[in-house]
């Protein structure tokens, strides 16, 4: 069926089809759940195993899950995916990765969740979108590419072996699914424990089996097509700046997965907040000051570029084939979401009491 799709129509349709699908699928799962990894490092911070936790837990375990199985089972190699084959930067995964994360803390969202919200009347959340999206690509191939370059050239990391986690724990693919099953088992136990409800930790299970789809149906393409084609999954900066870019710049787009991606999210999470009546318009206000949005966005926007990602790109997408990097990364961004949310509220310089 694939080569035939791919014959018909080519290998850029047929992967903007492939992320228009996995998009639609993410987008919906992420709006209904409410996954956010900002709002589960607030929980963690204020020393709280809530519901927002359990929903992160269970996606990201999710995703691993179905992935890692996947290689179990021989339907999945990512031995070339980028995060495993290219080099990395250790250096950029902790700095970008502790911005990444300061940033989501004053912009209230990661870059997939601006994603969502937009899509549900959220003025703020697109507003800050492109702001972070303008960041990112200045960060990418602008005015701050040489400071990204000098900060992610401080610390280097071969790819192969090096970058893979399992290799350098002489883990397979099996042991890291059983693992990951668990972790997902202990996710819904707290999920019940916390009240959430079913239909929620459901669509969480939903979006990081998203994840899942995007490296099984990209390497399905790869397989097929007689072009080389890069195998990736859900990540969103790059995706949006190359789609803002190729309708500001080009009378044209280039399709691929990430094209499709951005814009099936977006139609997902709408019809979702659609279908439940959550769809409303919401502006900055006296509550939330448009300055920390900005500067939110712009330190997500050249962080997710630094680290390689952002919290679901790196967080999910990597994590999920254990890259280091990405590992790294999505730590760092845990550490610098629950030490600015701290900050902010004043735990920090509260002295302790006896």
């Amino acid at each position: 069926m694939l080569e035939s799709l791919i014959d018909r129509f080519g290998d850029g349709a047929v992967l903007a089809m492939a992320g228009a699908l996995v998009g639609v699928l993410f987008g919906a799962a992420a709006q209904h759940s409410r996954f956010c990894l900002r709002a589960a490092s607030i929980e963690v911070a204020e020393r709280r195993f809530g519901p927002r936790l359990s929903i992160w837990l269970i996606a990201f375990s999710a995703g691993v899950t179905s992935v890692q199985g996947a290689i179990a089972l021989g339907l999945l190699d990512v031995s070339e995916a980028r995060p495993l084959a290219a080099t990395g930067s250790m250096s950029g995964a902790i700095i970008g990765g502790l911005m990444f994360g300061a940033g989501m803390i004053l912009a209230r969202g990661c870059a997939s969740r601006l994603l969502v919200l937009s899509a549900t009347g959220n003025l703020r959340a697109i507003i800050t979108g492109l702001v972070l999206t303008l960041v990112a690509q200045s960060a990418l191939r602008g005015v701050l590419a040489p400071s990204r370059e000098a900060l992610a050239s401080l610390w280097l990391m071969p790819g192969g072996e090096a970058r893979n986690i399992l290799s350098l724990l002489g883990m397979s693919p099996g042991m890291a699914a059983l693992i990951a099953a668990l972790v997902l088992a202990a996710g819904c136990f707290l999920a019940f424990q916390r009240d959430v409800r079913f239909s929620h930790a459901l669509a969480a299970a939903l979006v990081g089996c998203a994840v899942g789809l995007g490296w099984l149906l990209t390497y399905a393409i790869a397989q097929t097509s007689f072009e080389v084609v890069e195998i990736s999954s859900v990540t969103f900066t790059g995706p949006s700046t190359d789609t803002l870019m190729g309708l500001v710049n080009s009378t044209s787009l280039p399709l691929g997965f990430g094209v499709g991606l951005v814009p099936g999210v977006f139609t997902g999470a709408a019809t979702m907040a659609i279908l439940t009546r959550e769809w409303k318009i919401e502006r900055f206000g006296p509550d939330t000051p448009m300055e920390r949005y900005l500067i939110g966005a712009a330190l997500m926007g050249f962080g997710s570029m630094l680290a390689g990602g952002c919290a679901v790109g790196a967080g999910m997408s990597g994590g999920a084939i254990f890259a280091l990097t990405a590992w790294v990364a999505v730590t760092c961004m845990w550490i610098g979401a629950m030490a600015t949310h701290l900050m902010l509220t004043g735990r920090v310089l509260r002295p302790a009491t006896s």
